[in-house]
């Protein structure tokens, strides 16, 4: 069996390779593509070569983002993508032998088991009868963690490429403050992933920090919603404004990020329905204006309002009294000597492997280029 966090850039490419040379594909997924190459790989024919070099051979041709697990019957491997775009943690058991593979530290913590460390990118470690061993099969490069994940992706109480995801989050608010400082009377947080940002917003603002908006358990992340009409039913069904906080009140409203605009409208008109004297909406991120190729299921550019208005256009569009977005200089100030270590394409474009299955992508370019000419 295998599992797989992240997308792969060249997987359409890959296929069509596979199949002009015989195989047949029974699904779209990506990671299909990784078990068609294991299959055809010329090692592992050999006695003595099996799995390991197999699916190093396989993950030596695919590109962009990977973290994979792959379960026999007499091993478990876990590798990540040389550039370790996404997260991988090793844990174990107290006083056994059992050793654990999560995407986060918080599922190790669920199971009662310690996190040993991350899974370094470029590495393989293979769990079998012999014991634990650790491999690099492929070339070095310069670490390109998703900075999303620490953004919104991860849970607060998880460390993720070694830092504090709630840690992160808080000081984002902190940098939001002062970067976008308004008059108001209450914080409100969009739950739940813009409530370490609203915290750390409200301390260094020294403005109140109210649970304004209040988010049902049951109702999963709506910008991942296939149709325009499931977001706008998943958003009334998630979120409810409690109107004796809000009526008559100047609310600093704090989110994680703004992808269409289209969830951010209507909690605006929810919350201006429950009586909000003014709202100014505070993103604790740089504004969205690329999509993701590596994992995020961000949508196509079009659809990114970032992408097509400016935050002025935006603020009118949301139909907020202000619009602030946590600069992308004020983030990189904060990883500091890390940040060129961390992904920030989906903010600055800047993307460090070139999604070759993405005809959109492949388009902007082709511009870019032509309007450098």
């Amino acid at each position: 069996s295998v599992c797989h966090n992240g997308n792969l850039t060249n997987a359409q490419q890959l296929k069509h390779e596979l199949e002009m040379r015989g195989s047949i594909f029974n699904t779209s997924s990506d990671t299909e593509v990784v078990l068609h190459l294991m299959a055809t790989s010329v090692y592992g024919v050999r006695p003595g070569e099996g799995l390991v070099r197999r699916a190093a051979d396989a993950l030596n041709r695919v590109e962009g983002a990977f973290s994979i697990l792959l379960l026999t019957n007499d091993a478990l491997i876990a590798v990540r993508d040389p550039r370790g775009f996404r997260p991988l943690v090793m844990g174990r058991m107290p006083g056994t032998s059992s050793v654990l593979f999560a995407s986060e530290s918080c599922a190790l913590d669920i199971v009662g088991a310690e996190t040993v460390r991350e899974v370094d990118p470029g590495e393989m470690i293979v769990v079998d009868a012999d014991g634990v061993r650790s491999l690099s099969p492929f070339p070095r490069q310069q670490r390109q963690a998703c900075v999303f994940e620490h953004i919104y992706f991860s849970k607060p109480s998880s460390v993720v490429f070694g830092r504090s995801v709630y840690l992160s989050r808080y000081r984002f608010g902190e940098l939001l403050a002062q970067e976008h400082a308004v008059d108001a009377d209450i914080v409100v947080p969009v739950p739940d992933s813009g409530i370490a940002a609203a915290l750390g917003y409200s301390k260094a603002s020294g403005i109140p920090f109210q649970q304004g908006i209040m988010r049902s358990s049951y109702v999963g992340r709506t910008f991942i919603q296939p149709t325009q009409g499931m977001r706008d039913i998943g958003v009334k069904l998630k979120l409810a404004p409690v109107r004796p906080l809000i009526e008559g009140k100047k609310l600093v409203v704090v989110d994680d990020s703004i992808v269409r605009g289209t969830t951010s409208r209507k909690i605006v008109a929810m919350l201006r329905d429950s009586g909000a004297a003014e709202i100014h909406v505070r993103i604790a991120c740089p504004p969205i204006t690329g999509s993701c190729y590596y994992g995020v299921d961000t949508p196509d550019t079009e659809q990114l309002i970032s992408s097509r208005m400016t935050d002025e256009e935006v603020c009118e569009y949301i139909h907020a009294d202000s619009l602030g977005f946590l600069p992308l200089e004020r983030m990189h100030e904060f990883l500091a000597d890390e940040a060129r270590t961390f992904c920030d394409a989906c903010f600055s474009g800047d993307y460090p492997v070139i999604p070759l299955d993405n005809s959109e992508h492949q388009r902007r370019i082709t511009h870019a280029a032509a309007d450098a000419l």
